[in-house]
This record gives C-alpha cells, structure tokens and sequence, in this order.
C-alpha cells in the first residue's frame, strides 16, 4: 500500500462554491465530494469523517478543532467554520471569514473569483483503507477510504497543480477547451490586480498567478499534438498549422 499513513496528507477538488455572503462574511462549500475516484485514487465514503467531526468539528469541545486555513498553512488561519457536517454528496462546510489581514484577503478573493477550490488536511488511517480490484482500471483497482482524520479545510487559489502537466495531456479536441479556461482564468486574475484591493502580498500572489496562467496559456497554444502525424504527410501536401504563437504576442495582457 503505498499511502503516507503517518504523514500528514493533503487532497483537493474543484468544487463549486455554493453560496457567498459578504454581509455576514460566510461562504458555503463542499471540501470533500463521496464516491469519486480522485488523483490520488482514492474513492472517500460517506461516514469517513464521522469520527473526526465528533472529535473536533464545530460542536466539540476540543481545544483543536478543525481549522479553516489558506494553503494548508497552519500560520495562516482566514476564519472559522460554523457549520461541518455529511450529506449524500460530500463534506459540507460553512465557513465565516475572519476580520484579520487574511480574513481580508479571502473575502476579497471569494468576491473576485479568484478563490475557486478548497482542499483538506488529514491523514489516513491504516485499517480504514481497502483496495477494490478494478479490472477496468488501469491500475487494477482503487482505494476505497472508510475514515480519514481530518485537522483543516483550505481554500486554495486555482489549484495549486491545476495546469502543471497540461501540455502532456493536451489533445487536439480539448486544445480550444483548455486555453479558454486558462483565458478566462486570466482576465479573472488581471481584473482583480486592476481593482487593487487588498494587502501587497494579495497582490503579489496575484501578479506570480498570472504570469503562471500567461506561461501555461502560451505553451498550450504553440504545442502541437500532431507533429509525428505531420512527419508522415509529403512536404508538398503539409498544411501550415494554425500561428497560435502569433495570436498570443497580439494580446496585451
């Protein structure tokens, strides 16, 4: 079993926000979804957070309850959770930003849509986890996760791998899908640095995000996926690819 059992582990996934009041400062959530096979490949069940929501969710009395922090970042705490709990879908938490610089920063973010996934903080528990065999897997199998001790919930700006491999899996159908996204992403980014709001390091996040989507945007759209189908085809019958090089250089970002 290859899983970090004694380390401490975390898991994300992009969930879309559900609600968000900037009046009362609480944003709704799911941190965890039930019954999908994840990156890891890990499938977590309902009832895999039962023990740790009793122990030291929102209605313990625990002097370490689970906290609700910025990129897993124990110094860096945004607020507290008010509410915790399981349904049929996943981990549902409702969320009330604090009042501090970072607080501040969150609720910026969650208003501009910079703020877009949340992940946890937990580690495995040894005799909770079984391997489901899967033929139909690539892997064989899967890993089904009954209980998980969880110790926070933190929102992450974008993913923090979300495009790190794209251009390895980068197909010619979902070409066009990818740089949207990322295009979209960036015009989200460029007019949160245009309204200014919040503490230089808010900004200073947002200008490396930016120059990290600008980077993906670029390589996405020169790569081409064909090159060895190209080398097939007589010079005289070559097509002359798309210039999505030249595209790029004419956007003023």
């Amino acid at each position: 079993m290859n899983k970090r059992i004694n380390t401490y582990n975390v898991k994300g996934q992009n969930l879309a926000i559900k609600d968000l009041d900037l009046e009362k400062r609480e944003v709704a959530v799911y941190l965890s979804r039930f019954d999908v096979i994840d990156a890891d490949n890990d499938m977590i069940i309902k009832g895999a957070f039962k023990k740790s929501l009793k122990e030291r969710g929102v209605n313990s009395t625990s002097n370490r309850k689970i906290a609700f922090l910025r990129y897993h970042n124990w110094e860096m705490p945004i607020g507290t959770f008010k509410s915790l709990e399981e349904d049929n879908k996943g981990l549902f938490a409702v969320g009330k930003l604090g009042t501090s610089t970072l607080g501040e920063d969150a609720l910026k973010d969650y208003d501009e849509g910079i703020i877009k996934e949340h992940s946890i903080g937990f580690r495995y528990i040894n005799d909770k986890i079984k391997f489901i065999e899967d033929e139909t897997m690539g892997n064989g199998g899967y890993y089904q996760i009954k209980e998980l001790q969880l110790w926070e919930g933190s929102a992450v700006t974008f993913g923090a791998n979300q495009y790190t491999n794209v251009i390895d899996v980068v197909k010619s159908e979902g070409k066009k899908d990818i740089i949207e996204e990322l295009y979209s992403e960036i015009q989200t980014v460029t007019k949160s640095l245009i309204n200014g709001k919040g503490t230089d390091e808010r900004l200073y996040n947002l200008e490396m995000r930016l120059k990290f989507l600008n980077a993906r945007l670029f390589d996405v759209a020169v790569s081409n996926p064909f090159n060895k189908q190209f080398d097939l085809v007589k010079p005289e019958e070559k097509q002359t690819p798309f210039n999505w090089e030249k595209v790029i250089k004419s956007i003023n970002f």
